[in-house]
């Protein structure tokens, strides 16, 4: 590792699909400590080992964001590679076409892509902070259902497409949520749906056609995690690369009563 990179990003999900491509630009940067997450550790060497020679230097941490527990051991991961954090893209995702619990008791398309990356986040706080200014990325979806509060494990019917949705919904609503906490010149965050019907390993899965190219969610990612024309521009939601509204995840009382339910489920109140 660099004695001091002049930028650290982490990147979750960075295996298959949109992931494994954003690691590709990632690692062409020069400066760059670019540490990739991945749940099987195989994959994950699979990838470094691609990536050898590049000009960003690498480094891998395996955890499965199913588990809270390995949810916080990425954190003291992280922070045993480096003292700060410039970029967090939080893109691993899942969608299993049958219901499913975590070792916690939680829907896993609800711990993975929501829970997890609500605790990562504010778990690796310190080192974004100590980065100001630094961005967090959601990779998020134009797809949304609501999220039965009543029913948070989805015993009472399982579908898929629900399930994604309204974890997507959740995560969109937090994005919102942490970044009117916080400063906007020290840490900004905001979600993006990347791209619609990419060829992911989800899409390939579900044998669903697809609409746009892994290069269209790369570019639209890379901008929210790059571009300075989006210095200190935080709590936004983008289809791609236009502003887009999501009226259900910003309504304040919504907002409200996941953040209370979400701090419950974690553990954290």
């Amino acid at each position: 590792m660099p004695s001091s990179p002049t930028r650290v990003v982490l990147l979750t999900g960075a295996t298959d699909g949109l992931g494994r491509a954003l690691a590709d630009h990632l690692a062409d940067r020069p400066g760059t400590l670019l540490i990739l997450h991945g749940r099987d550790a195989s994959k994950l060497e699979a990838v470094r080992r691609t990536l050898e020679g590049s000009r960003a230097e690498i480094a891998t941490v395996v955890a499965d964001l199913g588990d809270l527990d390995r949810v916080r051991d990425l954190a003291r991961q992280v922070a045993g590679l480096t003292d700060r954090l410039d970029v967090l893209v939080n893109n691993a995702g899942t969608a299993p076409p049958d219901r499913r619990l975590t070792v916690d008791g939680h829907e896993l398309t609800f711990a993975v892509n929501y829970l997890a990356p609500f605790v990562l986040t504010r778990e690796l706080l310190p080192l974004l902070t100590a980065a100001a200014p630094a961005r967090v990325v959601h990779v998020a979806s134009l797809s949304t259902s609501p999220v039965d509060f009543d029913d948070l494990t989805m015993e009472g019917g399982y579908d898929q497409g629900r399930a994604y949705g309204r974890s997507k919904r959740a995560l969109v609503a937090d994005g919102f949520t942490l970044a009117g906490e916080l400063p906007a010149d020290r840490v900004t965050i905001n979600s993006l749906h990347p791209g619609s019907l990419m060829p992911t390993k989800m899409v390939r899965e579900s044998g669903g056609r697809t609409v746009d190219t892994l290069e269209t969610g790369v570019e639209s990612t890379l901008r929210l995690a790059d571009d300075p024309a989006l210095d200190g521009v935080t709590g936004r939601f983008y289809d791609r690369q236009e502003l887009a509204s999501a009226p259900e995840a910003a309504d304040p009382e919504f907002r409200r009563r996941l953040l209370a339910v979400t701090r419950e489920l974690v553990g954290t109140e």
